[in-house]
C-alpha cells in the first residue's frame, strides 16, 4: 500500500468512526418512521411486472369527482392474496390482500381503491443481484390503483365484502386528494413488520407499508373528515413478522458497496439475498431453503432493507410468523 493510500484509509476509518460516534449520540426513534418523498421517481425498465399494474385504473392516478350531495357508500374489501390464480389456498394461511370499495348514490357507479406492489410482492421484500451492479437492485415501488368497478365475487366468495359507512361526495374529494398527496410521497413497499418478540409490551423496530397499512391510513382520514365507520365483524389483517433484539444501522448503498473497507460487509450482504434469489431451479431452491434456515435460525442474522438503507437484525424466536390480527376501525 502506497503512503497516498494508506492516508486515504486511515481517513475513511476516521470518517465511519466519527459518523458511528455521532449517530450513537442521537437517540434512535423505534420504530424507525417511514421515510416519505417529495415526488414519484420513474420506474427502472429492468423491472418488470408478472401481471400489469393497474391495468384498468387511470394511468396518471386521478380519481373521479363526486357532487358534494352525493353520498358514498364506502365497503371493506379482503381476499387471499392472488385468489384469481389459486382460489383460497393462500387464505388458509391467513395471508390475505385489502382494499376499499365505493359506490355512488347519484350515479350507481362503483369503484375499488387498492395499494399494492408494481412489480409483486417477491421483488418488493428481496432484490436482484445484477452482474453488471455491485449493490443489490430494488425493485420495491408501490403505489394506488383506483378504477372503475367491484368484483363482487372476488372479494365476497373466499374473502369480505362489507359496507362500513356512508359519506357525502365533498368528504370523498377530500379523501381523493389525500390519496394523490400519500401517493406521490410513500413510493416503496414494505413486506416486513420487525419486533422484539410477540409479547403485547414488545417494541417494534419497523413497521411494514402495505395493502392493509394503505387501508388504515385511508379509514382513519376518512374518520378525521368525519366518517363514522363500523362493522358487524372482527377486522382482522395480515402481517408477517421478523423478531430480533435491537437492529444494527449500516448505511445505504454508497455507503457500503463502494467502500473498499466495508468489502465484508458487502460480501455478507450479497451472500445473504442471493439465497432468496427469483427463477430457481427445485434443487437450487430446496438448498437455498436450507441456506435461508441456517442464516436466520442458526446464525441468527437477517440484513433489512428500509428507507433505502441496510439494517443488520439479530434474529430471536420464534423468527417469523403470519399473523392474522384485528386492528378496529378507527
Amino acid at each position: 500500500m502506497t503512503h497516498s493510500e494508506c492516508v486515504a484509509f486511515l481517513n475513511l476509518l476516521l470518517f465511519l468512526y466519527v459518523a458511528a460516534q455521532f449517530r450513537s449520540n442521537v437517540q434512535q426513534e423505534w420504530p424507525v418512521p417511514y421515510r416519505r418523498f417529495d415526488h414519484r421517481p420513474d420506474v427502472d425498465s429492468y423491472c418488470e411486472a408478472l401481471y400489469p399494474f393497474c391495468p384498468t385504473g387511470d394511468q396518471d392516478g386521478r380519481i373521479p369527482y363526486m357532487r358534494d350531495t352525493d353520498v358514498i357508500s364506502v365497503y371493506r374489501l379482503q381476499t387471499p392474496v392472488w385468489e384469481f390464480k389459486f382460489g383460497d389456498l393462500l387464505g388458509k394461511f391467513h395471508i390475505m390482500h385489502d382494499a376499499i370499495g365505493f359506490s355512488s348514490s347519484e350515479t350507481g357507479a362503483n369503484y375499488t381503491m387498492e395499494w399494492y406492489e408494481l412489480f409483486q410482492l417477491g421483488n418488493c421484500t428481496f432484490p436482484h443481484l445484477r452482474p453488471e451492479l455491485y449493490a443489490p437492485f430494488w425493485c420495491n415501488q408501490g403505489a394506488a390503483c383506483f378504477f372503475e368497478g367491484i368484483d363482487d365475487l372476488h372479494w365476497s366468495q373466499n374473502g369480505t365484502l362489507e359496507k362500513i359507512a356512508e359519506i357525502t361526495g365533498s368528504q370523498f374529494n377530500d379523501m381523493a386528494q389525500w390519496v394523490q398527496d400519500d401517493n406521490v410521497t410513500g413510493i416503496y413497499y414494505e413486506t416486513w413488520t420487525v419486533r422484539s418478540d410477540p409479547g403485547p409490551n414488545a417494541t417494534m423496530w419497523f413497521d411494514s407499508y402495505d395493502c392493509s397499512q394503505f387501508v388504515h391510513r385511508t379509514y382513519r382520514k376518512l374518520a378525521e373528515l368525519g366518517a363514522e365507520l363500523s362493522s358487524r365483524s372482527q377486522t382482522n389483517y395480515t402481517k408477517i413478522y421478523l423478531y430480533s433484539g435491537e437492529p444494527t444501522y449500516l448505511g445505504n448503498d454508497s455507503a457500503i458497496f463502494s467502500q473498499p473497507a466495508l468489502k465484508n460487509l458487502a460480501v455478507d450482504i450479497r451472500k445473504f439475498y442471493h439465497t432468496f434469489r427469483p427463477h430457481q431451479s427445485f434443487i437450487d431452491f430446496a438448498i437455498s431453503l436450507l441456506e435461508a434456515y441456517k442464516k436466520v435460525v442458526l446464525d441468527k442474522s437477517f440484513y433489512l432493507y428500509y428507507n433505502f438503507e441496510y439494517w443488520h437484525l439479530p434474529m430471536k424466536p420464534p423468527y417469523v410468523q403470519i399473523v392474522y390480527e384485528e386492528v378496529p376501525l378507527p
